[in-house]
């Protein structure tokens, strides 16, 4: 039975004491998130510093939510607060073809692309979704660095740039279930909506925008709509979702998927660049030590598909030297259980490693952004970094994502992950090279709709 929720401002002991990581301060005025319903069974919380709006961290736990990507279906609405905004205007497509790295040749209105944007070196500043609503209007979210340029530049370009940020809601649903549940709160037959394509459908009687695309590694979509609407449909969705094993996504599971699904994500795994944003030095936990600042380039991450030299952009001479001289791909690591209980007992001595006990690395301090550690060859040299490490229990393996150098990418190499940060007790955890994405069943792009079957037939 869906759980009730109340209307309120997080401003008591009961909701306080349930914010786990990055808690609020005592003077902040911490308000809970408006694009999920604050619902009375909620395990745990965290303090956004960033938007700041108290968010759910778990709902269920993260062992109940994490199986939904490969069984059921989830529903998680984290990212409705990200930076969202609107170009607009004749000169938009030469705005954006001058900073993203993808074409244009094929972007017909109605679809979206994974936009990528680079300063001069090649280095990735900000990605995201980008969705063409007609020839000279594109909505961007995540995309910091647009901002910025816009800014910049607004001199220089016949267009308007709106902020939208806060005023949409943006919910993911994912997982093989995923179809079904929309088609019955719809009432509406959803099987046209194909992969990176979008259309207007409507929620008891609200208008929202569905879109086939998402982190599941399987078959998911967006919704997207106005944030007075987000509790009411929340809450629609998941009541509805009931019959196909709906699971509600904290952000602790949800970044977990970014990784055994072979999505890379800023903040995570690696940083951006952000123009007129703080270098990232100093804030990277791991064995890479705090020198390093976590930034990386398409390649590396295995974004290289989305590059293309068809147009002018910045950072493109940078680019095709690196494609040329291509030094690091990602792939995915299977650690090695034996080495993993070695950490687990070393607790109980006097000169213990690293605690591994959550099942993964999400910044507990929000001062520091990711967790990357060294990957090292049988002689100690470094070649990859590693990030994003958590535990599937669909495999029942720990995985991570590794920029690793192209001579160690053969899968069945093994490699090792150094566990620790610099100047404490170090230990070498063996790892084996697998693919990537690790979690490939049934993928979005792949498959087919029609085996499954109408909700409203």
């Amino acid at each position: 039975m869906a759980a009730n929720y109340v209307f309120k401002e997080i401003n008591d002991e009961e909701y306080k004491n349930k914010c786990v990581i990055a808690p609020a301060p005592k003077e902040a005025k911490t308000f809970y998130s408006p694009f999920e319903p604050p619902y009375s069974d909620v395990k745990h919380l965290f303090y956004n510093f960033f938007i700041p709006y108290v968010q759910p961290y778990e709902y269920t736990g993260w062992r109940d939510e994490q199986l939904s990507w490969e069984k059921t279906v989830y529903l998680h609405a984290g990212l409705s607060c990200s930076p969202y905004y609107r170009f607009q205007g004749p000169d938009a497509t030469k705005f954006m073809m001058k900073h993203c790295t993808c074409t244009f040749e094929n972007f017909p209105v109605g679809t979206g692309k994974h936009a990528i944007t680079c300063n001069e070196e090649g280095i990735i500043t900000s990605h995201g979704m980008l969705f063409r609503l007609d020839e000279n209007t594109y909505d961007t979210y995540f995309m910091l660095s647009l901002a910025a340029y816009y800014k910049e530049e607004a001199a220089d370009y016949d267009m308007e740039m709106t902020d939208l940020t806060g005023k949409k809601f943006l919910f993911q649903i994912g997982g093989p279930r995923s179809l079904e549940l929309l088609e019955k709160v719809t009432k509406e037959d959803l099987h046209d909506v194909k992969f990176m394509t979008f259309r207007n459908t409507s929620i008891n009687g609200k208008t929202v925008r569905i879109a086939r695309m998402g982190m599941a590694g399987t078959l998911a979509y967006e919704l997207h709509g106005d944030t007075e609407d987000s509790y009411e449909l929340y809450d629609l969705i998941y009541r509805a979702g009931e019959e196909f094993g709906i699971r509600r996504l904290g952000w602790h599971s949800y970044m977990m998927e970014h990784t055994i699904c072979g999505y890379p994500q800023t903040s995570y795994h690696f940083a951006c660049d952000i123009p007129g944003f703080p270098d990232n030095t100093g804030n990277v936990s791991g064995s890479v030590g705090r020198e390093t600042a976590g930034y990386t380039d398409p390649y590396s991450l295995g974004w290289g598909f989305c590059v293309k030299f068809d147009h002018d952009f910045v950072g493109r001479e940078a680019l095709e030297k690196m494609k040329a001289n291509r030094k690091r791909k990602m792939v995915s690591l299977v650690w090695n259980h034996d080495d993993i209980l070695k950490v687990y007992a070393s607790q109980f001595t006097d000169n213990p490693y690293a605690p591994i006990d959550e099942p993964n690395d999400l910044a507990k301090d929000y001062r520091v952004a990711i967790h990357q550690d060294k990957v090292l060859d049988a002689d100690g040299n470094m070649i990859g970094v590693n990030s994003g490490r958590m535990m599937s229990l669909y495999y029942h393996e720990m995985i991570s994502q590794c920029q690793l150098d192209l001579a160690f990418c053969e899968e069945g190499t093994e490699v090792y992950v150094l566990w620790g940060e610099p100047g404490t007790n170090q230990i070498k955890i063996r790892a084996t090279v697998a693919r990537f994405p690790y979690y490939n069943e049934n993928p979005n792009n792949k498959l087919d709709v029609e085996t499954i079957p109408r909700y409203n037939k």
